[in-house]
């Protein structure tokens, strides 16, 4: 009885060890523990990319942003919860492999958002002002629906402020 339980407590071991180091592989741990995990910081962690929006009817540009890409199922989960704030043009570019309907939340939140969705061609379809979770919300209580590939986070107030709406365009570079 007693090699059977050293046997099952070897297995057990081995299966927690496991698991962490896949966690470790995919970057999970890391930002649970609070080691600096900051995506718009160019950490290096994620690709950037220079985000500009443009006047559908007009083509004069009327932002450009530079984001930090969340292009894996990992990274847009994370977006940026744990961020304590976003440079005044900083942002986040999240890239779904397809086109569809997605709904953001405000998962461990700080400070608030527009967040803005945007269709294959990168026509916006639709635009958010997602205030800051309150006190006893885990912000996940607000949900941020939308159609599109693409979702576009930036500072709160910074499509209203340059008169972006449904209708115009993102241009980016991958």
């Amino acid at each position: 009885m007693d090699s059977r339980w050293v046997v099952y407590s070897l297995l057990a071991v081995a299966v927690v060890c496991a698991i962490g180091l896949i966690a470790l592989s995919v970057g999970i741990i890391g930002p649970l523990l609070g080691d600096g995990y900051d995506p718009t910081a160019g950490t290096g962690e994620y690709e950037r990319t220079s985000v500009t929006v443009v006047d559908g009817t007009t083509e004069v540009e009327l932002g450009t942003v530079d984001a930090a890409v969340a292009d894996t199922f990992v990274k847009r989960y994370l977006g940026l919860s744990g961020t304590e704030r976003l440079p005044e043009d900083g942002g986040m570019l999240f890239v779904h492999d397809a086109p569809g309907e997605y709904t953001y939340v405000m998962r461990d939140m700080s400070f608030s958002l527009d967040i803005v969705f945007i269709a294959p061609n990168g026509t916006i379809t639709t635009i958010h002002e997602a205030p800051e979770p309150g006190p006893d919300e885990d912000g996940t209580a607000q949900a941020y629906p939308g159609r599109g590939q693409y979702v576009l986070e930036v500072n709160r107030g910074w499509t209203a402020e340059r008169g972006i709406e449904a209708g115009d365009e993102v241009r980016f570079e991958r």
